[in-house]
């Protein structure tokens, strides 16, 4: 059975840093894009940064590009994002994902939470202004 868990969520003034953790069991990791997703209160899940299996093919939004890195350690089986610079409007529950794409051919590479199988339960993330 696949499970994510998700850490290191908390709360920080607007401008400070958090590195939220997501760690895999039940799957092989290196056969899996893995992607954060957040979504605010009153507001859909949006795409936060994606990466895909082979850690060539990252995807950022907008809004956070240049402010979070989204980095990967399949030996730890461990999904990482690191959040600069933070706004208040990032306030959200950030959630990890996972979708198998070992097969083939490979299916192309998305940050669409609906292609993503498998969810972690989230972690809060809360900015003051």
């Amino acid at each position: 059975q696949v499970q994510l868990v998700e850490s290191g969520g908390g709360s920080v003034q607007s401008g400070g840093s958090l590195r939220l953790s997501c760690t895999g069991s039940g799957l092989t990791f290196g056969a899996y894009d893995l992607g954060w997703f957040r979504q605010a209160p009153g507001r859909e899940r949006e795409g936060v940064s994606c990466m895909d299996r082979t850690s060539e093919v990252t995807y950022y939004s907008e809004i956070v590009k240049g402010r979070f890195t989204i980095s990967r350690d399949n030996a730890k089986n461990t999904l990482y994002l690191q959040m600069n610079n933070l706004e208040h409007e990032d306030t959200a529950i950030f959630y990890c994902a996972a979708r198998y794409n070992a097969k083939w051919p490979p299916v192309g590479f998305s940050c669409l939470g609906s292609d993503y199988s498998h969810w972690g339960q989230g972690t809060q993330v809360t900015v003051s202004s």
